[in-house]
């Protein structure tokens, strides 16, 4: 017979542990042994932890861990972890690290090959991509896009290049409801209005809503009804781009300068995503024409 699994409040380290995204009760039993073994829990605000440890009554040590100290309490963190402490780290809500703290201290735990786990759970933008109803992968996650208007044009600027480059996923991002309508008249602006999209607010919580509709809608719809709560934002791939009937005869007046018909044909309609032997026919009638 196989030896049990070591339980989890036995194993020194560090260990991310995901915590609930709005209801208190999609936490798992083994993410509550975790704590309960911890020596001291790194936190991303305590008031919060806190209320999370009371319900489940337990009493750990608390102690913050934010992007303003994270670079000062890295040293002392990895002594602690060298003598043997069991800690464990949470976000406020979900899976440490996505658009949380705690990055740069699982690099410094990994370069100094102390041990590191983790314990899955809740995730915003895993469960929003899976409500929104568009392709589930590949996803591209985004985080939170910069709050300032030029800093944010620039990152869609990017991203659009990314997409005409071939990039073709579905995005995730998160968004202050504050800033959401602003920030989907944005996405309408450099995706194309027509893009079709989800906006996912309060999940897992009492008012929890999926709208599904395309980017300009949503963005009217937000202006006029502006979302509560935490909000995560889908949008689906890009179409694939159909060159007019000039861009295909550019191309392979182009590509039969250097090749044979043949092979500028195939080269163009791969290219394009056009089928062969159309794009085929289109280069003899040109040679002939």
């Amino acid at each position: 017979m196989d030896a049990p699994d070591t339980p989890p409040d036995t194993l020194p380290g560090l260990t991310l542990v995901a915590t609930p995204i709005g209801n208190m009760e999609d936490i798992s039993a083994r993410a509550l042994a975790t704590l309960r073994g911890a020596n001291a829990i790194l936190c991303e605000d305590t008031r919060v932890t806190s209320k999370l440890l009371a319900r489940h009554s337990l009493s750990i040590p608390l102690r913050a861990l934010h992007d303003h100290n994270e670079d000062v309490a890295i040293p002392g963190i990895l002594d602690q972890l060298r003598a043997g402490a069991r800690l464990a780290l949470v976000s406020d809500a979900g899976t440490p690290l996505l658009s949380d703290p705690g990055y740069r201290l699982v690099r410094a735990v990994i370069a100094a090959g102390l041990p590191l786990h983790g314990v899955p759970g809740a995730n915003a933008a895993v469960m929003a991509l899976t409500l929104s109803g568009l392709p589930p992968q590949p996803f591209l996650f985004l985080g939170f896009l910069p709050p300032r208007e030029g800093a944010r044009a620039a990152e869609l600027s990017r991203l659009k290049a990314l997409e005409q480059a071939g990039l073709s996923a579905t995005i995730v991002l998160y968004e202050a409801p504050h800033r959401t309508a602003e920030t989907l008249a944005a996405l309408a602006e450099a995706l194309g209005p027509t893009r079709p999209a989800a906006l996912a607010r309060e999940l897992t919580k009492r008012f929890e809503e999926v709208r599904r509709a395309d980017l300009a809608t949503l963005a009217a719809g937000a202006l006029a009804d502006p979302p509560r709560g935490e909000v995560a934002l889908v949008i689906g791939p890009a179409p694939p781009e159909t060159g007019t009937e000039a861009d295909l005869d550019a191309a392979l007046l182009a590509a039969m300068a250097d090749m044979s018909v043949r092979d500028a044909a195939a080269s163009v309609a791969l290219a394009m995503g056009l089928p062969r032997r159309a794009v085929y026919a289109r280069a003899l009638a040109l040679t002939r024409g």
